[in-house]
């Protein structure tokens, strides 16, 4: 919902971690001090990060005066604030005990689909298939008494490793995929439409376009970048944009 409004998560997030109305979390109010610790718990939490994240993430220091506890206290809070997340959190690592215990198909969420296949031998594979059809591939998945997950992942050097991973991470993994299939459309989109995409950076493109009228040309390419795709309907996506002779970052 706040991504359908103002898009301003970070001050949302304030307001509800620390009960004030969101619209005094502006420069010049006592409240605003609140905004980088909405900022952080927003950038540092969503994953099933606890004290260590938010210390990790708070390179701006808005934390550094804050004991442990007071910062595991912002866990909590964030937390209780955001169920649907820590759900999500719960449904990932049981979707994925629940498959390679049993070996059948289970669906956490609409247009996600976990299964145990067969892969490259000699590995067995988990697979999470994204709403776009698209798959994450798991090798020789594990799951302990305890429920505790692992797999192999391949090194730049030494071979295979065993990985372990949680709720938390397998959503991290999971979101970011998405983002980058939407990407990946927006990609397909502004090819059709004609336009030399020369390189991109995790959600921004980069085009060579000569043109007389530079700002109807961005108008036109934000509002490609806007469409959501068949898979994702209603997904609210938005784009910005800048042009200039040569690539700098903003």
């Amino acid at each position: 919902e706040v991504f359908r409004g103002d898009g301003k998560i970070y001050e949302a997030t304030a307001a509800r971690l620390y009960g004030v109305p969101v619209e005094t979390i502006v420069k010049g109010h006592p409240n605003y001090a609140y905004r980088q610790r909405g900022k952080v718990a927003t950038l540092a939490l969503g994953y099933q990060g606890g004290v260590g994240a938010m210390r990790r993430m708070d390179s701006g220091g808005a934390l550094a005066a804050l004991s442990d506890e007071e910062v595991d206290d912002i866990v909590s809070r964030w937390r209780r604030a955001n169920g649907h997340i820590v759900g999500l959190w719960r449904k990932m690592q049981a979707a994925a005990v629940h498959t390679l215990r049993q070996g059948v198909t289970t669906r956490p969420l609409p247009g996600v689909t976990l299964r145990k296949e067969r892969g490259r031998a000699p590995f067995a594979c988990l697979t999470v298939q994204l709403p776009s059809g698209r798959k994450l591939f798991y090798a020789d998945p594990a799951v302990g008494p305890d429920g505790r997950l692992t797999y192999s992942e391949q090194q730049t050097a030494g071979g295979w490793q065993r990985t372990e991973t949680y709720g938390g991470k397998l959503t991290e993994n999971l979101t970011q995929a998405i983002g980058r299939d939407c990407l990946a459309f927006a990609l397909q989109n502004l090819r059709a439409a004609g336009y030399q995409v020369v390189f991109h950076v995790h959600d921004e493109v980069v085009i060579e376009c000569a043109t007389p009228d530079p700002a109807t040309e961005l108008h036109r390419i934000v509002c490609i970048m806007q469409q959501s795709p068949p898979w994702a309907p209603g997904l609210p996506l938005a784009a910005a944009g800048w042009w200039g002779d040569f690539y700098t970052k903003e």
